[in-house]
């Protein structure tokens, strides 16, 4: 199945609705709070436009940043975002993909983008994001997950005003529970969902 996201029109209507998303700021300032102002270096997987990691940014002032992203429009969306800042480097990856040599990082980020990836790739790139953090390095993954059953689903629907038409076929979907169990048997402490709303979650786990 062809990714939605290489079409630069299903990347521009995901922008024009990104903010509008309920209960986002709540995701976002809770995922802010777990990393440390002081931080040095971070990665963005699935960086879009460079939102999420513009605010870990203005939160960490004395950190440098990557943002990782496939979709030509939103690396170019990021780039006018962060045009003369030498801060920021980005940088073009399939996450289907290993993910290239970055170095090391304190934080490691993601906001809705690592669902599109299969449920096996999925677990290999939480042992890949593993491997790239420094000791007491944070992943923060606020994600869309599964809903226990249909009904749940067809509820969190309505609460985004979707219909069965407007859902991403580019989603694969899985369960909060399984995707704690893999970073903990990664190797990730102090893992936990910390916070969610509905189908939208925020997946931490620390490598101490």
């Amino acid at each position: 199945m062809t990714n939605e996201w290489t079409k630069p029109e299903h990347a521009e209507a995901y922008l024009a609705r990104m903010m509008d998303i309920p209960h986002r700021l709540e995701g976002e300032a809770t995922l802010l709070s777990e990393i440390p102002e002081q931080s040095r270096r971070g990665l963005d997987l699935g960086c879009g436009d460079g939102h999420l990691l513009s605010l870990v940014l203005s939160h960490c002032p004395n950190a440098t940043g990557v943002g990782l992203d496939f979709s030509a429009t939103m690396l170019q969306r990021a780039q006018d975002r962060f045009t003369g800042d030498e801060r920021v480097t980005l940088v073009e990856h399939n996450m289907d993909d290993p993910l290239p040599p970055l170095g090391s990082f304190d934080w490691i980020v993601s906001s809705f983008a690592i669902h599109h990836c299969t449920h096996q790739r999925k677990r290999q790139l939480y042992a890949e994001v593993f491997s790239l953090l420094e000791p007491g390095g944070a992943f923060c993954n606020l994600e869309h997950v599964s809903s226990p059953n249909q009904r749940i689903h067809d509820r969190f629907c309505q609460a985004m005003s979707m219909t069965a038409e407007d859902e991403d076929p580019s989603n694969k979907l899985l369960d909060v529970e399984t995707q704690l169990e893999w970073l903990r048997e990664i190797g990730f402490e102090d893992v936990d969902c910390y916070w969610k709303w509905r189908e939208l979650a925020l997946l931490i786990g620390f490598k101490l």
